[in-house]
């Protein structure tokens, strides 16, 4: 874990976090999943447990970056929720980024601020 990381500057926690979110979103989650995690579209077991799954993955990184067991619950909250958005069509693709990228900013100030 990187707890040391309080000693580190806002800009390299929101960096690392963004990456993460890059690797999550585009390396960690296969065509299966970005497909399944979507109500209706799930095939092999019920989509809510393919989108907790992703969200998880998300939320650990969070987690593993940050040090905060809460900044990861919330991450996999804010990411599960966000996804579903999407998965319903009330949002397009770039809101789903924009909207996980503020995500991230809300961390850096919680980490520093309020934690």
């Amino acid at each position: 874990m990187l707890y040391h990381l309080q000693e580190k500057s806002a800009d390299v926690i929101l960096v690392a976090l963004i990456m993460a979110h890059f690797v999550g979103d585009f390396v960690l989650q296969s065509d299966r999943l970005a497909v399944e995690k979507c109500p209706g579209s799930d095939i092999t077991i019920r989509w809510y447990w393919w989108m907790l799954g992703h969200a998880s993955c998300h939320g650990i990184l969070v987690l593993f970056i940050t040090g905060s067991s809460v900044l990861g619950i919330l991450e996999l909250l804010f990411h599960f929720f966000i996804d579903y958005l999407k998965c319903q069509s009330r949002i397009n693709f770039v809101c789903d980024q924009i909207l996980h990228l503020i995500s991230k900013f809300l961390w850096v100030y919680l980490f520093f601020k309020l934690l």
